[in-house]
């Protein structure tokens, strides 16, 4: 077994320098932590808003829904890496197992959710700063995205130290906040658990948003490739912290908040709320982490998926590395400082073209690594891979996104 053991491990480190990636080690906390900090980022202020006329119980019935199946996307995708030796990103797993139509289909996929996610993140933590400090919301943005840009310029372990630092404190402040605004409620119970299943269906595509993290998983696995077995735990691991997050942030903001005070950010009338005034600026402060964390994810992923995708030398290439974050960071700020994408339509439309695409490629990618995998994996999907399970998963998100399309161009009544 330890001579098996050394042969992988050689193995893996000749196809990490035959890769244009770095390999970087892991822990599991980091890794774990990278998951939450993907999956916690605007979506979750965003689900408070656009669930509010359809009531708490819709979007809790949705992130166990759409978490369930999003995980299963995203096993598939770590059976699939666990399949392949050389370190690639998701485009590259892609490219190599469902061609370069797939290909290009996953990385338009990471692009959309990226732009639209950095968009909101940059306009979000614009004006929370704007709060805070009283710059303009425009140059608050601005320096949030300026100073986010530096540690993804660090790779894939800085990345991992600073998410689980972060993390777990945005973990502890939203203890402290979801225990503020149980015993300081000002909305009975009673008026939380309505469900207004007409407004339901929007809200789905902000679950798929919140969940659609798929392209992480490459990350962690090369991130793991000396320790392979934790890759799946710290999947399950960082999607159960998510779920519990994404569940109890709309549910506390529905108890200190009527319906017609929620605003898009919610943080901000969230924080308003909540007394004495240092809740306020914690409210704030978790807001900004969770939307500081996943820019972090996002941004270090798309990266590394250009340089798959458009077969970049080197991932370290300075020039290279400089001109992709260039295109990854610049637009998206550029939009947001004019005000030209709305927070919760960037997410709706991130969750319609991101989260569809990266939720179904995956069955088909990994149908074909199993046929053409270069390594034997040391876990598998098992029942969660057998035929009708698969159909059910292209079945769910491709109705959300003709769903959503037909939402985009008119053809059904306003949701939100």
């Amino acid at each position: 077994m330890e001579y098996v053991r050394e042969l992988d491990t050689r193995a893996a480190g000749t196809a990490a320098t035959q890769s244009a990636l770095k390999v970087h080690r892991l822990t599991f906390m980091e890794a774990a932590m990278l998951v939450v900090g993907s999956t916690i980022g605007s979506g979750v202020l965003g689900l408070a808003y656009a669930s509010r006329l359809a009531g708490w119980p819709v979007p809790f019935v949705w992130l166990v829904v759409a978490g369930i199946f999003s995980g299963i996307s995203m096993l598939y995708v770590a059976e699939t890496a666990l399949r392949t030796q050389e370190p690639l990103q998701l485009s590259g797993l892609a490219e190599k197992y469902v061609g370069r139509i797939g290909s290009w289909l996953i990385f338009f996929s990471v692009g959309a959710t990226s732009f639209c996610s950095l968009i909101a993140y940059t306009a979000g933590c614009g004006r929370i700063l704007s709060e805070c400090t009283g710059l303009t919301p425009e140059l608050a943005g601005i320096l949030f995205a300026a100073a986010a840009t530096v540690v993804v310029w660090g790779g894939l372990k800085v990345t991992g130290v600073a998410e689980k630092f972060l993390s777990l404190g945005m973990i502890i402040m939203l203890l402290l906040l979801a225990g503020a605004s149980v015993v300081s409620a000002r909305v009975p119970l009673a008026d939380i658990f309505y469900t207004h299943w007409a407004h339901a269906v929007p809200v789905f595509n902000i679950a798929v948003f919140c969940y659609a993290v798929q392209y992480i998983v490459p990350e962690l696995a090369r991130g793991f490739t000396h320790a392979p077995q934790k890759l799946v735990p710290s999947i399950l691991t960082g999607m159960g912290i998510s779920f519990l997050i994404l569940a109890s942030v709309p549910l506390s903001v529905f108890l200190m908040l009527p319906v017609a005070e929620i605003t898009e950010v919610a943080s901000l009338s969230w924080g308003r709320a909540l007394q004495p005034d240092i809740f306020f600026f914690l409210v704030n402060a978790f807001a900004f982490c969770a939307m500081l964390t996943s820019f972090w994810a996002i941004s270090e992923s798309f990266l590394t998926n250009m340089v798959n995708r458009l077969h970049l030398a080197s991932e370290g290439a300075v020039k290279g590395r400089a001109l992709c974050l260039a295109v990854i960071v610049i637009p998206p700020v550029f939009l947001a400082s004019g005000n030209l994408v709305g927070f919760v339509n960037a997410l709706f439309s991130a969750g319609t073209f991101g989260g569809i695409i990266m939720s179904v490629l995956p069955v088909f990618m990994l149908r074909q690594a199993r046929r053409q995998g270069n390594r034997q994996p040391c876990w598998q999907c098992g029942r969660i891979a057998s035929l009708p399970v698969q159909l059910l998963v292209v079945a769910l998100f491709s109705g959300a996104g003709i769903y959503a399309l037909c939402s985009l161009a008119g053809l059904l009544p306003p949701a939100w």
